[in-house]
């Protein structure tokens, strides 16, 4: 078992990464020793339930699957079954599956009764490498992925990776996806690790998954207490693919996981970058190769998506402002950075030639 600790401006908490029932005493002990609230889905919590048995109340608050929990009626239906409960202001509320379910839990804890705590034992790798930590959270409105939202710094994170055996390739692969992420922002050597781990990790072995949320948390910490708010800039690297990836979201709808979506949106970064002479263009081909070794989409056409669809629906991205989109560009692999007011003619001009 391996302990994270985050600390900074409005958040001091620990990230477990290790087997759920050696941190299940802190749990207990964060909850006072009383039964706590469970928000969860129903294929996680028939998976994984019994693992919360003891201290977690027998009857979860279970939500639809995905991103079809992120929305009004689902963030509403959370808080009047919190009352319902009865619950406290001062009782955890345990977010028990993957990212979605992380966001709304999140967001519902933030509002019942003013905050009451969240603690995630995420069941994904995207959430267990990313959503999981950093307080952020959010449910899609307006046609816009995650619009509403709050900062809400969780009590405890728990990361289980033997939680990730249940998932099937395609859920492994989406999360991949944010795995990657973080050699291509700032560290070309993790990314390096990555090609050569990528089989290992996607075919189950516990050692090398350990390794990769432990890299990851360690990374995502790293970027988050440099700029808690999101207010430097700083924390906008960890958007790297992501003001592509939720436009093609928001296009191709909820059939396109959002995993899927970001690594075709960081292949599309890399693309660009190298079209403006900003990154090498072998440096491009070299994540392209990656992305597509491991069945992840590198090209638009693959997702039954045009370029002119895609340039429409990013400006309508939360992040834009009125001289511009935006964006998370490279000069090579690790070596991300923030490109504001980005050019709009040349973003159209690409899109429009990306198949």
């Amino acid at each position: 078992m391996t302990i994270v600790r985050v600390a900074h401006p409005g958040a001091d908490y620990q990230v477990i990464v290790g087997p759920l029932a050696e941190a299940l005493p802190m749990l207990v002990e964060l909850g006072g020793g009383e039964l706590l609230p469970v928000i969860s889905d129903a294929r996680v919590f028939e998976l994984h339930g019994h693992q919360l048995a003891g201290v977690a109340l027998a009857d979860p608050i279970l939500l639809p699957e995905g991103e079809a929990a992120k929305d009004w009626a689902t963030l509403g239906d959370i808080v009047e079954r919190l009352a319902a409960l009865g619950v406290k202001r001062g009782t955890p509320v345990v977010a028990f599956g993957g990212g979605s379910i992380g966001d709304v839990a999140g967001l519902a804890a933030s509002l019942f009764k003013r905050g009451c705590p969240i603690v995630h034992v995420p069941t994904t790798l995207l959430a267990q490498v990313d959503s999981a930590v950093g307080g952020k959270t959010a449910i899609d409105a307006a046609g816009q992925k995650n619009l509403v939202g709050s900062f809400h710094h969780p009590a405890l994170v728990i990361a289980d990776p033997s939680l990730l055996d249940t998932l099937d390739q395609l859920q492994l692969r989406s999360g991949y996806a944010e795995v990657i992420k973080y050699g291509l922002i700032d560290d070309s050597d993790f990314f390096q690790w990555c090609e050569t781990r990528a089989d290992l990790l996607l075919g189950g072995d516990l050692a090398v998954r350990q390794q990769a949320v432990e890299h990851c948390v360690g990374a995502k910490v790293r970027i988050v207490s440099a700029d808690p708010g999101d207010s430097s800039g700083i924390r906008a690297l960890l958007n790297f693919g992501h003001t592509f990836g939720h436009a093609i979201e928001a296009v191709g709808g909820h059939r396109i996981l959002h995993g899927e979506a970001v690594a075709l949106g960081m292949v599309l970064a890399f693309d660009l970058s190298a079209r403006l002479s900003m990154c090498p263009l072998d440096d491009a081909v070299r994540v392209k190769t990656h992305v597509q070794s491991i069945g992840l989409p590198v090209e638009l056409g693959q997702l039954g998506l045009s370029g002119p669809d895609i340039f429409t629906a990013m400006q309508s991205d939360k992040k834009a402002t009125r001289r511009g989109l935006t964006l998370v560009l490279t000069r090579g692999i690790g070596q991300a950075f923030v490109c504001k007011e980005a050019d709009s003619d040349a973003l159209r001009n690409f899109l429009a030639t990306s198949a």
